[in-house]
């Protein structure tokens, strides 16, 4: 089973790749498989690519989710 994790896409870089953050933290990840992709957009990342475009309810609500799972001790 993988999991991808949303991040809001805050910037276009050259040779596909974009900024985006994720949960307060910028990562540059890979935009190959999402070219349409636009600055303010939410995308589903797995192993620092842009798997697909998605709402950004949906986006939101994962991370929620994602939050809620995380041990309260790190």
């Amino acid at each position: 089973m993988c999991l991808g994790v949303p991040g809001k896409v805050v910037n276009l870089l050259e040779y596909n790749t974009a900024t985006v953050d994720v949960n307060g933290n910028q990562v540059d990840i890979s935009v190959r498989l999402t070219p349409e992709v636009k600055v303010g957009d939410y995308v589903l990342i797995h192993a620092g690519f842009a798997m697909e475009i998605i709402d950004e309810t949906v986006a939101e609500e994962t991370m929620y989710w994602l939050k809620e799972l995380q041990p309260d001790e790190l």
